[in-house]
């Protein structure tokens, strides 16, 4: 098992070696719009997780994904070629979904900012359904109310039995 700091080091590396591979020993115009974003090597360093993001619509991302697959040799001999350890990982590619997520909550954000600027503007001109101030207060007593009161033991006599 390797330290996960050389496999975080080492996915770094296999993410510039297959950019550049992408680059220049693949021959295809649909390699051109992929972009990696991202790469992740398990812990026994025999994996490779590839992240990548296509600009343009979706027959673009498609083509991207077929290079990619048909390409994955070529680019797995350049990772092998570029690093110096025993074993070459096999590698993953994955379509990297961030962009899209990220798009999706910037859109949920800007319904959120414009249905609070409806709630504050319909609260400007809100009264309250009820008293204006609906809590309730202490009695307030006059000196002249108080009265004392007598208690129904003030005929019994103690002493007696």
């Amino acid at each position: 098992m390797a330290d996960p700091a050389r496999a975080a080091r080492l996915a770094q590396r296999i993410k510039v070696v297959v950019a550049e591979a992408l680059r220049k020993a693949v021959k295809d115009d649909r390699a051109e719009a992929i972009t990696i974003t991202d790469a992740r090597v398990t812990n026994d360093l025999q994996h490779a997780t590839v992240y990548y993001t296509v600009l343009g619509d979706t027959a673009a991302q498609e083509g991207a994904r077929e290079v990619l697959d048909a390409k994955k040799g070529v680019l797995r001999r350049e990772v092998g070629r570029n690093l110096t350890i025993r074993l070459t990982p096999t590698l993953e590619f994955v379509a990297d979904e961030v962009p899209v997520n990220a798009s999706h909550v910037e859109d949920l954000l800007r319904q959120a900012r414009a249905r609070d600027e409806e709630v504050a503007r319909l609260a400007e001109r809100a009264r309250p359904a009820g008293d204006p101030d609906p809590y309730r207060k202490p009695e307030v007593r006059d000196d002249e109310d108080d009265v004392e009161h007598e208690s129904e033991f003030d005929d019994v006599d103690v002493d007696a039995e």
